[in-house]
């Protein structure tokens, strides 16, 4: 029996990913329409500051207090603040959920050479000398 992977998923598991996460922006722009919610639609990502702090120290304090049941509800609550952010620039014309999505994988295959070239490291020290030299890199190029 053949298993095929793709992006280190199986690919029927890579589907029913894709899938949810459709879902999941798709359920974020219902609620932002005119047939959706009021608090939805008068959201800002000033507005929602405060939400992102709040589940983001929610998912802290579940790590902290070795919660997987509510980290994994926390964790949903994080990121569903990253597809509202992603819906509210959406609109604006500005990137959507699948730019930050393209952003941070480019991010990481590029800040893990030693994973996705051929760059060798002998230790978790070189890893990070590696990571703080290729951010530098990219801050100079902004």
């Amino acid at each position: 029996m053949t298993v095929l992977y793709e992006n280190g998923f199986i690919k029927d598991d890579m589907k029913k990913r894709k899938n949810q996460l459709e879902e999941l922006i798709a359920l974020c722009a219902k609620l932002r329409s005119q047939d959706g919610c009021m608090w939805d639609r008068e959201q800002t990502h000033e507005s929602l500051i405060s939400c992102l702090e709040e589940e983001a120290g929610e998912v802290a304090d579940a790590i902290r207090n070795k919660d997987t049941e509510n980290l994994k509800e926390e964790l949903g609550d994080l990121l569903y603040q990253v597809v509202f952010h992603s819906q509210l620039a959406s609109e604006r014309g500005d990137f959507d959920l699948r730019d930050v999505i393209e952003g941070i994988c480019e991010k990481l295959i590029r800040r893990h050479p030693h994973v996705f070239s051929d760059t060798k490291v002998n230790s978790i020290e070189d890893i990070l000398k590696n990571w703080s030299r290729i951010k530098k890199e990219e801050k100079k190029k902004t």
